[in-house]
């Protein structure tokens, strides 16, 4: 069995920085059978205001549903397709105690530093605001009271970068700027593999917040077709979706 890729030009792919190990392993198979891959990462929010401004993008893989919604409502591309999920973690310092019961009053704490990144331009930050909304339900006045307290320290134009193959989230948990950050599960699981003694603390049910990942393609495909074999990676070989069809990613569940 192999997969459809498509010769010629480069394709262009922004994606959700969240996704960046993932597609890096795709476009290098790709790269491998003969299709070279230009690729753009960041936070979905930016990345859909410089495709919505002109910038060319083949596929568009975003951390949310809405973006690549609102530029298929806008006639920048074809229909919009569910790839891939995710969910809200919390990465915690060494020593913090916390646990999926008390997770919620240790952010509540006023000496516990709560990091989340920038809502509107990264998604992930969106689904932060989503969960505070969820833990007002629990705790009148908490999304307030997080909301208040939360440091902005992702995805924002002026947010702190870190050095390449460095996890930004545990580099900041690492460094003291935060005690707890909300990020997705992957980009912990990342910063964990590189500070063994940070925690993921799974949210409990009533304050659990998924993410749903939605991707598009341009409307005017330009590519020669070709194929992959599917054993150069590790993904099942059928595409998600006609809008996956310049690079045929599958669905993958990011727990």
């Amino acid at each position: 069995m192999s997969v459809t890729v498509h010769a010629a030009e480069p394709v262009t792919l922004y994606a959700a920085g969240s996704l960046r190990g993932a597609l890096t392993e795709v476009a290098a198979a790709f790269a491998g059978a003969g299709q070279k891959v230009v690729a753009k990462y960041g936070p979905s929010g930016t990345l859909k205001d410089e495709i919505a401004g002109g910038a060319r993008a083949d596929v568009f893989a975003s951390a949310n549903m809405d973006h690549p919604k609102a530029l298929a409502a806008a006639g920048k591309s074809g229909p919009v397709a569910l790839f891939a999920r995710n969910r809200l973690c919390a990465l915690v310092r060494p020593g913090l105690r916390v646990e999926p019961a008390t997770v919620l009053d240790r952010m509540l704490d006023p000496d516990v530093k709560l990091g989340t990144s920038t809502p509107r331009a990264d998604p992930s930050g969106d689904y932060a605001w989503e969960m505070f909304h969820k833990a007002d339900a629990l705790k009148p006045g908490a999304a307030a009271a997080l909301e208040k307290k939360a440091l902005q320290l992702a995805g924002g134009p002026s947010s702190p970068t870190a050095p390449p193959g460095r996890a930004l989230y545990g580099m900041l948990v690492a460094e003291g700027k935060v005690d707890i950050f909300l990020t997705y599960c992957t980009n912990a699981r990342k910063a964990k593999a590189q500070n063994p003694d940070q925690q993921i603390i799974a949210m409990p049910d009533e304050l659990a917040v998924g993410a749903d990942y939605g991707s598009l393609s341009s409307s005017a495909p330009h590519h020669k077709p070709t194929s992959l074999p599917c054993s150069s990676c590790r993904w099942t070989a059928s595409a998600c979706s006609p809008s996956m069809a310049l690079l045929r990613l599958p669905c993958r569940n990011e727990e």
